[in-house]
């Protein structure tokens, strides 16, 4: 009992110091004090975990998922729940700039300070980027949360039931006096399968680095010791003497415990054999990734112009393999004199362009209608023409035909007189 209210006042030490109050993450709020389910809690008796333990998250962009891991009596860790994010935006691969959309890769530390009860997506906290890894690469950005609303514009969103489990991990954690706790953001599960699948990928010499910190957390089950030099992730080392790990500069001579060297010496011969296997298999398709600082720059400028409210886009813009630069023709909202003014000025253009198509099409059809009449107006003058020929022709045939009758009436007409003539003679007896 003295030895928790002793740490308890020096959690509470600790929060003042960093400008903060116990209220940072417990606070009034009733969803920021739900209780764990007792589902989860009977989970963590038979793993044989405290509900005070600390804790470790866990995410992995392509399998869109969260997990959270707990400290056990025997100090090594285990999962105790995992959820599926239900949105993040960006691509895989890391945060550059200020509104590139990306939601973070790497090692993050939260800390008390870090917990927001009242934040407007029903619960959060900030994954504290940029870490000194971020800044070492000049990378910028605020306010990259794990937050509930499932919204997301850089962050990492859960369901509002989800943030409160996660929240009360957190939560019960500190209460125990956990100061701070690491969050390892990976673009997916770092498996011999899937390197092999990015190999070719513009983000694989990252990723080859955070996949260090990977293997040692698979293989000790304890969240790695994170530091970083000559702009690298280094993993549980240790300097020699009084040297010390500079962002920027050389990394001194340090040293790591030796049954950790051997442990991951042989872990990596199993991965070795694994990829190369894996590189000469069939794999899955690849999901889209950011190219690097030049597609963060044009994300950045679509966000800026969003935020002034212009017309733009629904989605942010991509850039492809060979250079270009491909958007959607979806266009967005309209939340801003400028947008409305740019509205207006398309619409008004779209109109212009549909007169003159209509006018083209009136033009078409006039000069159809034209053809078809002087088609028809020929038609019926060579009808014409024939009905005239055929009336010159039957005269002719008229003729032709009394000729061919003539001789039958003379016949008869002779015929007649030679009869009248007998009956003369025959009365005067000649």
């Amino acid at each position: 009992m003295i030895a928790r209210i002793a740490r308890t006042g020096l959690l509470l030490a600790a929060l003042a110091a960093a400008g903060c109050t116990e209220s940072s993450y417990t606070d009034f709020a009733p969803k920021a004090n739900k209780s764990l389910p007792p589902k989860v809690i009977a989970e963590m008796n038979a793993k044989g975990m405290k509900r005070n333990s600390p804790v470790l998250a866990r995410i992995f962009k392509e399998e869109g998922k969260l997990e959270v891991w707990k400290q056990k009596t025997n100090g090594r860790y285990d999962i105790i729940a995992s959820y599926d994010i239900c949105k993040y935006s960006g691509k895989l691969g890391p945060k550059f700039i200020e509104g590139d959309r990306q939601a973070p890769e790497g090692f993050y530390t939260v800390r008390p300070a870090h917990m927001n009860p009242n934040s407007s997506y029903h619960l959060s906290f900030n994954i504290g980027y940029p870490n000194t890894y971020d800044r070492a690469h000049g990378r910028t950005g605020t306010n990259l949360m794990v937050h509930g609303g499932c919204s997301s514009s850089g962050c990492y969103s859960m369901t509002d039931e989800q943030i409160e489990q996660i929240y009360a991990f957190a939560r019960d954690s500190f209460a125990g006096g956990q100061t701070e706790f690491q969050i390892q953001a990976f673009p997916f599960r770092m498996t011999a399968a899937n390197m092999a699948r990015y190999r070719n990928d513009p983000n694989y010499e990252f990723w080859k680095n955070l996949k260090e910190g990977y293997d040692h957390f698979e293989i000790t089950k304890v969240p790695p010791k994170v530091d970083v030099c000559e702009k690298r992730y280094v993993f549980n080392r240790i300097p020699e003497g009084a040297a010390a790990f500079s962002p920027t500069g050389a990394c001194p001579v340090s040293t790591q415990p030796e049954p950790l060297v051997s442990a991951y010496q042989t872990y990596q011969k199993t991965y070795e054999a694994a990829f190369a296997s894996a590189v000469d298999a069939k794999a899955t398709a690849t999901k889209p990734s950011i190219k690097g600082i030049k597609e963060a720059k044009i994300v950045q400028d679509w966000t800026h112009r969003r935020a002034r409210g212009e017309r733009i886009s629904i989605e942010p813009p991509s850039l492809e393999d060979d250079g270009t630069v491909v958007a959607t023709s979806r266009m967005g909202r309209i939340d801003s004199p400028a947008g409305r003014r740019m509205a207006a000025a398309e619409a008004e253009a779209e109109a212009k362009k549909k007169a003159e198509e209509e006018k083209l099409a009136a033009k078409k059809r006039a000069e159809e209608e034209k053809a078809a009449a002087l088609a028809a107006a020929q038609e019926r003058k060579e009808a014409t023409a024939a009905q005239a020929s055929v009336v010159a022709q039957q005269p002719e045939a008229t003729a032709s035909t009394d000729a061919v009758a003539a001789p039958p009436a003379e016949e008869q007409k002779s015929g007649l007189l030679s009869s009248v003539r007998k009956r003369i003679g025959n009365i005067f007896g000649s």
